[in-house]
């Protein structure tokens, strides 16, 4: 008869990288980088921390991994936004989607990437840092798209596409934070309807 070879010290029964990524995610968007301690992660995750560091690498990396998922999951409505025919849509898409992610039934409420690290200390830089660059991301790409509607004379051939990106931008992230501070879906999408009423900016 074989014997059973013991199981690598460890590695708990029944890990799945994904679903703790999964957690490891809502922890970072619940309390942000700094406010997310190994021991909140790891009890979340339900693994330990030495196969946390030998399955995501340091929380630095494990943050980066858990911000590629939220791009792709939870804020995804943002590329799919940017695909949509005028920029009229793309902005009601992306107010939409907004308002919707950052007002959750369950789970956190507000945006990781706004909210994951604007109050860290020098231990925290590369998180800001990495932050800092997502948000940058974002303005670039919706910039761009506003510069397609403006050649596609979709936009005035006057209107300053920067301007225009850096204000749906801003209005994106005052939504995520009023939303985090408990403002409900109603009242977000009646600020966001106000907002956008002289649509486009002249």
């Amino acid at each position: 008869m074989a014997t059973k070879q013991p199981r690598p010290a460890g590695r708990p029964r029944g890990f799945d990288p994904d679903e703790a990524l999964e957690r490891a995610l809502l922890v970072f968007w619940e309390h942000g980088y700094e406010g997310a301690s190994l021991a909140t992660l790891t009890d979340a995750m339900g693994i330990s921390t030495t196969s946390m560091y030998a399955t995501f690498g340091n929380k630095e990396e494990l943050f980066r991994k858990a911000l590629e998922r939220y791009t792709e999951g939870p804020s995804a409505y943002f590329a799919r936004a940017l695909e949509k025919p005028t920029a009229l849509e793309v902005v009601t898409a992306l107010v939409a989607g907004t308002i919707r992610t950052t007002t959750q039934p369950s789970g956190p409420h507000g945006c990781l990437g706004v909210q994951g690290a604007l109050a860290t200390g020098d231990s925290s830089r590369a998180a800001r840092d990495l932050l800092v660059s997502w948000r940058d991301d974002g303005y670039s790409a919706l910039r761009a798209r506003f510069e397609r509607a403006v050649d596609d004379g979709d936009l005035p051939s006057d209107a300053d596409p920067a301007v225009l990106a850096r204000y749906v931008t801003a209005l994106g992230y005052g939504i995520a934070v009023q939303a985090a501070g408990g403002v409900g879906r109603e009242e977000l999408q009646q600020m966001a309807d106000a907002a956008l009423r002289g649509w486009p900016l002249t």
